[in-house]
């Protein structure tokens, strides 16, 4: 396993990794809101590649090894509030498009495509705008951009409005302090793994400045609910029923616009992936993966 580099167009790189066989159907994994590839734990993506598939994960634009966008400034708290679609450099399609050239890059014709959060909302941008591409569909803790469903709850507001912070031991305690807030209750919390896990990420390129300039992609998203609804692929939408960032609304609405979804909600689980989950999390997978290759065998 090695960092390597897709480059999208003429000028933007995107950095990930594969884990696994590449003669085994492929998984692309999309992390979320300001989250770097290592939001998939190496461990994670090992079990995933355990279970028969090819793994990439890889950092979206303005995170991690990607490209920055720099040039342009991020919004301002009041462009956020106030929903102001222009602040945005980019979309949550020129996003999917970027990890359509990671599978482009590799030669890869179809994926089973699985998104968290925000990923979540790629994941579903690339089965509905590249359907051909998209064999299956996994959306963890998302929603379809409406404005009231899955919207963040009261408690998670403040994650938004906070102020960056400069210096590397503040930002890992940043990361301590919002999974505390987010993640699930009901399940253990490791706090020496976050933290060598945000370390890392520190080390390999922190700009909180790409994270307000991801969010504005979101906000000029809007409803998608529309384009959700042309999917295809067959559909996996897992939420967890303690959900304060992405509420549990969202996957209702997303596992409702979407001809076949499944939906599962798991109790007590967050805005995170407990390590005591994996196994049930990858099973899931696994099973809309199988039932995607029954229909594309009977098609």
């Amino acid at each position: 396993m090695s960092e390597q580099f897709a480059t999208i167009g003429e000028e933007l790189e995107i950095c990930f990794e594969t884990f696994g066989d590449p003669s085994d159907p492929a998984m692309l994994l999309v992390m979320g809101l300001g989250t770097q590839m290592l939001g998939w734990p190496d461990a994670f993506c090992e079990l995933l590649a355990a279970h028969g598939y090819f793994v990439i994960r890889y950092d979206n634009r303005d995170v991690g090894r990607s490209t920055h966008f720099r040039e342009h400034r991020p919004p301002t708290v009041k462009q956020l509030l106030m929903r102001d679609r222009t602040c945005a450099p980019y979309s949550l399609a020129d996003m999917a498009d970027d990890g359509i050239g990671v599978l482009d890059h590799l030669a890869i014709d179809r994926a089973h495509v699985v998104g968290v959060s925000m990923g979540g909302m790629i994941a579903q941008t690339m089965a509905a705008r590249h359907p051909d591409r998209v064999a299956s569909l996994a959306s963890l803790m998302s929603n379809t951009g409406h404005r009231w469903r899955g919207m963040p709850g009261l408690r998670a507001y403040p994650i938004f409005l906070r102020k960056p912070v400069a210096d590397k031991a503040a930002a890992i305690d940043s990361v301590i302090a919002t999974f505390k807030l987010i993640g699930s209750p009901d399940f253990p919390f490791d706090e020496d793994e976050l933290r060598a896990v945000a370390e890392r990420a520190y080390a390999r390129g922190y700009d909180p400045s790409g994270t307000g300039r991801q969010l504005a992609a979101i906000i000029a998203a809007g409803d998608r609910t529309a384009e959700v609804a042309t999917i295809t692929a067959p559909t996996l939408v897992i939420h967890g029923t303690r959900d304060v960032m992405v509420t549990p609304s969202g996957g209702k609405a997303t596992a409702r616009a979407i001809k076949g979804a499944q939906l599962v909600l798991i109790e007590g689980m967050g805005h995170d992936l407990p390590r005591d989950l994996w196994d049930r999390i990858v099973g899931l997978v696994a099973g809309n993966t199988a039932r995607a290759q029954t229909q594309r065998a009977a098609a």
